[in-house]
């Protein structure tokens, strides 16, 4: 038996994931860890419903007091047996801040916590309770480098600089604006890449890492922040035929934490929308990666409780 935990399971490609693991014939047992609340109870009634054990737990990821508490629970659970041994992490949960002056609990930008930090976090915290063979699924985005659709509706690439400085707020009078936050979520994405590579260098022998890019889900609660025009625009480019949904996204995202077929993904490999991708060698820096693996740990400390 095994057990696989989730982040961001209350939504979206989180929660159809969760109900898609919960009917999975492997069987696993579920950590659920999300904001605490209605949709949480809801989502780990529907799992159990399906079969599975579920176990929720409840942790708001932009503020990493909660992140910690949460893997400790996780590892209370998984010492006295209530559940199986972890054998994979969905780092899944996301958030996109409109307005890049807003911080975290803990005073870091809302986009960059909640995407890369609080992942970064839990994932240090659990590390040593996979039990190898074990996979370890982050969320990325192919936003982080530009190509005709992306400029032709807008969505900015990524600007990177130092970890230290995405981590850092914006400030001033007035938002800086969408643009601004979209470049706010594409380094946060192209973070994430650089951290798997990074993370496979660093795990223990038998845990692998990937990255897994459902394809842009317009209309999605990740947008929520967006002007009313914009979310306008997306819900009406979501009702075109072979757009991204969390239905049809899904299904991959379990299947890379529970089937043979993705058994042997690892070095951050990329997977988009179920097919294995080549990033764009921007995404493949060894020097950034050393430097962000640094930088978080840095940052992390800083707010250890």
């Amino acid at each position: 038996m095994t057990t696989v935990l989730i982040t961001g399971p209350t939504r979206g490609l989180g929660r159809a994931a969760t109900l898609a693991m919960a009917g999975h014939p492997a069987h696993p047992d579920l950590l659920l860890v999300g904001r605490g609340g209605p949709a949480l109870t809801a989502v780990a009634a529907a799992a159990r419903a399906r079969g599975a054990r579920v176990h929720a737990i409840p942790a708001d990821l932009a503020r990493l007091a909660d992140v910690r508490s949460a893997a400790a629970t996780v590892r209370d659970l998984l010492a006295s047996g209530a559940a199986d041994p972890l054998s994979a992490i969905v780092a899944n949960a996301g958030a996109m801040s409109a307005d890049t002056r807003r911080a975290s609990a803990d005073g870091y930008e809302l986009t960059f916590a909640v995407n890369y930090l609080a992942h970064a976090q839990l994932i240090a915290d659990l590390l040593p309770s996979l039990k190898a063979p074990a996979r370890v699924i982050l969320l990325g985005s192919n936003t982080y480098k530009a190509n005709f659709w992306r400029r032709l509706l807008k969505v900015p690439e990524a600007q990177w600089r130092d970890p230290v400085e995405l981590a850092r707020p914006a400030t001033g009078d007035q938002s800086p604006g969408m643009t601004a936050s979209g470049v706010a979520y594409s380094d946060a994405k192209l973070a994430i890449l650089y951290y798997a590579h990074e993370l496979q260098r660093q795990a223990p022998a038998g845990v692998n890492v990937a990255v897994y890019e459902p394809g842009w889900m317009p209309g999605t609660a990740l947008g929520r922040d967006a002007p009313a025009a914009f979310q306008a625009m997306a819900r009406g480019i979501a009702r075109i035929p072979g757009v991204a949904t969390p239905d049809n996204s899904a299904p991959v995202l379990a299947s890379m934490a529970l089937d043979a077929k993705w058994a042997s993904l690892r070095d951050g490999a990329f997977v988009v929308r179920g097919k294995l991708t080549e990033v764009h060698p921007i995404a493949q820096d060894p020097a950034r990666e050393r430097r962000l693996w640094a930088a978080t740990a840095e940052l992390l400390a800083q707010v250890r409780t």
